[in-house]
């Protein structure tokens, strides 16, 4: 990856130009390698944050992210993209505390945030984002990535 990245520096023009996103939007999404997030959202670097975990899920991090991307560069839209045949969806919570004990020796300190559907972990998702007292997002936007597809559905 690294000798990519050399050989794409020589020929990158430099993302020098406002930290601020130029559409004004945030994007919380999935980490799922499937989902190339700019692509299927028609971006291009400056354009919006970025902001990815698994699930998709709103953490207290994800808060911290959009409140800084809000009150510091000013972004008011908020698109969260889940997606079908998720790795969360189904999963289970305890078994996955199990592992990470057995492997590192204690219980995680999180929880994993499985869901059991998907539209309604998206529905939830809006939901916390807006009524975080930290956060001005003037519009926030629910939707899944269906995988197969590649086709995008709002959901709220």
């Amino acid at each position: 990856m690294l000798e990519t990245n050399a050989a794409w520096a020589e020929q990158a023009p430099g993302l020098g130009g406002p930290a601020r996103p130029s559409r004004g939007t945030a994007v919380v999404a999935c980490m799922d390698a499937r989902m190339d997030v700019y692509r299927l959202l028609g971006l291009v670097p400056g354009e919006a944050h970025v902001i990815r975990n698994a699930g998709g899920v709103v953490t207290d991090d994800v808060l911290r992210s959009l409140a800084i991307s809000q009150h510091v560069l000013g972004t008011r839209e908020v698109v969260l993209v889940h997606h079908t045949r998720c790795g969360l969806a189904g999963a289970d919570e305890a078994a996955f505390a199990d592992q990470v004990e057995q492997a590192a020796g204690q219980r995680p300190p999180w929880p994993m945030r499985a869901f059991a559907d998907v539209d309604d972990d998206v529905r939830e998702s809006v939901r916390l984002v807006r009524e975080s007292p930290y956060l001005l997002a003037a519009e926030v936007r629910g939707t899944v990535y269906d995988v197969d597809s590649g086709r995008l559905r709002t959901v709220v």
